[in-house]
C-alpha cells in the first residue's frame, strides 16, 4: 500500500511538471511578438501635433470622435457594418470630419499592439488601410496566440516597407500617443466601447449610420438657424 502511494505520488508529479511545462512553453511562444506597454509617462512629444486620425473635410460643420479598441466586438460591428455607410453619408459629403481615438480596454490583451500596428502604418500614410484590415480580421486574430505576424502580413497587403514597419513596432514609439488617447478618453467620461463624442455629448455602444444621420442634420440645422 505504501508503495502504491508513492508511485501516485510520482505520477502526480509528472503530471505537474508536463503542465506546467507546457504553460511555460505556451507563454515563451506567446511573447515572442512585440509589445506595447501599458501606463507609460505621456510625454509632450507624444501629443505634439497630434490630436487623432481624421477622415473628412476639416471644414465640415460637425466633429464626431470615435473613441474604440481594435479588440472590441462591437467596435468591429461598428467598422464593419454602419462605418462604410457613415462614410458616404456623412463624410464624403462633407457634413462630417471623423476623428478616431485609441482606447484600449485592459480586458483585450493585444488591443495596444493592434493600435501601435495601425500607427506604423500612418507613418507610410496608411493608417486607414490597415485600420480597416485590422477590424476585418479581428475574428482571426483576436483568437491567435501571437498576432504580431498577422498584423504584419496586413502591412504586407496594402503596401508598406516592412523593414520601417518592423522597426517602428519593435520601438514601441507610439506607446505613449495611445496612453494619451486613452486618458484623453477617460476625461471626457468614456467608459466603454465604442463611444462617440458628438457635440459634447456621448453616445455609448454600436450607432446606426442613418440615426447618426439624423442627429448630424438635426445639429447643421440648428448651426445654421442660430446664425
Amino acid at each position: 500500500m505504501a508503495g502504491t502511494s508513492a508511485l501516485n505520488r510520482f505520477y502526480l508529479l509528472l503530471l505537474v511538471l508536463a503542465v506546467g511545462g507546457g504553460g511555460v512553453l505556451y507563454w515563451q511562444t506567446r511573447g515572442r511578438g512585440p509589445s506595447i506597454p501599458a501606463n507609460v509617462v505621456v510625454t509632450v512629444a507624444d501629443t505634439a501635433g497630434f490630436s487623432g486620425y481624421y477622415l473628412g473635410d476639416s471644414a465640415a460643420p460637425v466633429l464626431i470622435t470615435e473613441y474604440a479598441d481594435y479588440e472590441c466586438p462591437a467596435c468591429q460591428t461598428f467598422d464593419v457594418v454602419q462605418f462604410p455607410d457613415v462614410r458616404r453619408q456623412l463624410i464624403e459629403t462633407g457634413k462630417v470630419r471623423w476623428r478616431y481615438r485609441d482606447f484600449p480596454l485592459s480586458i483585450h490583451p493585444y488591443s495596444r499592439v493592434a493600435a501601435h500596428s495601425a500607427a506604423c502604418a500612418n507613418d507610410q500614410s496608411h493608417y486607414w488601410e490597415q485600420h480597416t484590415r485590422l477590424y476585418q480580421g479581428q475574428g482571426q486574430w483576436a483568437r491567435e496566440a501571437d498576432p504580431t505576424g498577422t498584423f504584419r502580413e496586413y502591412g504586407k497587403q496594402i503596401g508598406l516597407d516592412l523593414a520601417a514597419y518592423d522597426a517602428c513596432m519593435k520601438s514601441a514609439k507610439y506607446a505613449g500617443r495611445i496612453q494619451a488617447s486613452y486618458d484623453e478618453g477617460l476625461k471626457v467620461g468614456v467608459a466603454s466601447t465604442p463611444t462617440f463624442l458628438i457635440a459634447g455629448r456621448l453616445y455609448e455602444g454600436v450607432q446606426n449610420s442613418d440615426e447618426l444621420k439624423k442627429l448630424v442634420d438635426s445639429l447643421a440645422a440648428a448651426d445654421a438657424a442660430s446664425r
